[in-house]
C-alpha cells in the first residue's frame, strides 16, 4: 500500500500525469528506478555546496523521464537549502540570439527562482529580505547596540557582502544594486525596491532608464546574463543558501534552429559554461540540461556538430549501455524496466483510490495484464514510453472508477485481454519477475 498522499498532492499528480505533464510537487510519492542517476547528481550537489560547480546533460527519448528526473532533483535541492532556477528553451528562449533570446532565457529563469519557502517561483524578493534580516540578526547577536549605531554596523556588513562580489565580472554593478535594495529596505521605499527588482530580473530595456531610476549605467543583456547567474550563485551563499542549481530542458529547440551560425553561437555559449565549470571559474552553481539523443549526437545539427563540444562530451572506449560511467558529463536515461513500471502503476492505483476515496479493485493480475497489453502493442519494443503507459493507466483507473459495473477485461477489450493472458502464459519468467514486486 502506498503511503498516504495529501489530497492536494494526489490531485496534482493524477491530473498532471494524465495530461502528459511532469508535476512540480509530490514526485517523491511516485519515483521508481533511476537510483544510479539520482545518486550521481546528488554527489554533484554536495560538491556545489562545498564551493564547486557541476555541469551535466540528461539525455533520453521523449517520454523517457528527463523532465521527471529534473523536477525530482529540483525538489530535492530546494529541500536541502539550495535556490533553484528552471526553464524550457523555445524559439524565443535560447542561450544566444539576435533578438534578445538569451535575455529571455535569463528572465524565465529568474522568474522561476525557487526556494524551500517559496517552491513555485518568484522567490527573489524573499531572498533579498531574508538576506537583510539575516545580517540584522547577526549584528544584533554580536553587538548590543541600537539606533543609528546598529544601522551603521548593518550597513557595513551589507557593503562587505557587496564588496565580495566586485571582483567578479559585472560584480560592481550587481553590488551597487544590492546596496540600493538595502537602502530601499531601510527607508521603506517601495518604488526603489520595485526598480531594483526589475533590474535584477533583466527587465530594463535600456541603460538610460536604469541610469535614470537607479544611477546604474548597466543592464543585463544577451552577452552578460550568464555572468549574472554566476553572481547570483555567490550572492545566494552569502544570503544563507547552499548554492544555485540551474535546470534547463528542451535542448532540442537549439537543434531545430535552421541557421547554422545561430546554432553554433548557442553551442559556443554552452561551451563557455562547461569550460567555466571544469576550470573552476564558476562557484556554488550547477547546471542540468535535458535533451534527446538526436539533439546531442547528430553530427550535422546537434551538440556534436560543434567539434569543441563533441571532443569534451563524447564517451570513451570502455563505457557500454550496461556498464556506465556515472561521472561522465552526459547521463543517458534508459527506459524504465517492466518491473519498475509495475511498481509505478501500483503506486498510481493507490493514489487514485486515495484521491477519489475508494478501495481500488485492480488486482496484481489486472496490473500485469494491463502492462502486458501495453508492451505487446505493435512497435512497443522501440517506441512505447513511460509517459504513454502512465497516461493509459490513469485513463483505465478513471473509467473503472466511473463505471463500477465494468471489469478491466471489458475496458481493455476482449481481444486485448486474451492477448495479455496469452502473453503471460508464454512469458512465465516475466510473470515471475512481476510477482516479486507485490507490495
Amino acid at each position: 500500500m502506498t503511503r498516504q498522499v495529501p489530497t492536494r498532492i494526489a490531485n496534482i499528480l493524477i491530473n498532471s500525469l494524465k495530461g502528459g505533464v511532469v508535476p512540480r510537487a509530490g514526485l517523491e510519492y511516485i519515483t521508481v528506478g533511476r537510483t544510479q542517476e539520482i545518486n550521481a547528481i546528488l554527489h554533484d550537489i554536495e560538491m556545489i555546496q562545498e564551493g564547486g560547480a557541476s555541469f551535466r546533460f540528461i539525455v533520453g527519448k521523449y517520454g523517457s523521464g528527463k523532465s521527471f528526473l529534473l523536477q525530482t532533483i529540483r525538489n530535492y535541492a530546494a529541500a536541502r537549502g539550495f535556490a533553484v532556477v528552471d526553464g524550457d528553451l523555445s524559439p524565443e528562449r535560447r542561450f544566444a540570439g539576435t533578438k534578445g533570446q538569451g535575455l529571455a532565457t535569463y528572465k524565465e529563469l529568474i522568474q522561476n527562482l525557487s526556494t524551500k519557502a517559496k517552491p513555485d517561483g518568484g522567490a527573489l524578493p524573499l531572498i533579498l529580505e531574508k538576506w537583510i534580516s539575516g545580517i540584522q540578526a547577526s549584528v544584533k547577536a554580536e553587538q548590543n547596540v541600537e539606533g543609528e549605531e546598529f544601522e551603521a554596523l548593518v550597513e557595513r556588513q551589507i557593503y562587505a557582502v557587496a564588496g565580495s562580489l566586485e571582483g567578479m565580472v559585472n560584480g560592481f554593478e550587481f553590488a551597487r544594486a544590492v546596496v540600493l535594495y538595502w537602502k530601499a529596505y531601510r527607508e521603506d521605499n517601495a518604488a526603489l525596491k520595485s526598480n531594483v527588482l526589475r533590474w535584477f530580473r533583466g527587465e530594463y530595456p535600456s541603460r538610460k532608464e536604469a541610469r535614470g531610476d537607479l544611477g546604474i549605467n548597466f543592464i543585463v543583456n544577451d552577452e552578460t546574463w550568464y555572468d549574472f547567474l554566476k553572481l547570483f550563485a555567490v550572492f545566494l551563499v552569502g544570503a544563507g543558501y547552499r548554492g544555485l542549481l540551474v535546470l534547463i530542458d528542451e535542448l532540442v529547440n537549439l537543434y531545430k534552429i535552421p541557421n547554422s551560425i545561430t546554432r553554433a553561437n548557442n553551442y559556443e555559449k554552452i561551451l563557455t559554461m562547461y569550460n567555466d565549470v571544469l576550470q573552476g571559474k564558476a562557484r556554488y552553481i550547477g547546471f542540468l540540461m535535458g535533451g534527446t539523443p538526436q539533439c546531442v549526437e547528430d553530427k550535422y545539427k546537434g551538440l556534436f556538430s560543434y567539434e569543441a563540444l563533441r571532443s569534451r562530451l563524447a564517451e570513451g572506449h570502455f563505457a557500454t549501455e550496461d556498464r556506465k560511467d556515472m561521472t561522465a558529463p552526459i547521463i543517458r536515461l534508459q527506459m524504465l524496466t517492466q518491473e519498475e513500471m509495475y511498481i509505478l502503476v501500483e503506486k498510481l492505483k493507490d493514489i487514485h483510490g486515495q484521491l477519489y476515496g475508494y478501495t481500488p479493485s485492480l488486482t496484481h493480475e489486472d496490473l500485469v495484464y494491463f502492462l502486458t497489453v501495453e508492451y505487446n502493442r505493435v512497435g512497443a519494443q522501440t517506441h512505447i514510453t513511460p509517459r504513454e503507459i502512465i497516461r493509459d493507466f490513469i485513463e483505465l483507473a478513471n473509467i473503472l472508477y466511473q463505471n463500477p459495473g465494468q471489469s478491466p477485461a471489458e475496458v481493455l477489450g476482449g481481444n486485448s485481454f486474451q492477448l495479455a493472458r496469452g502473453g503471460l502464459e508464454n512469458q512465465e519468467e516475466v510473470s515471475g519477475e512481476f510477482k516479486e514486486f507485490e507490495l
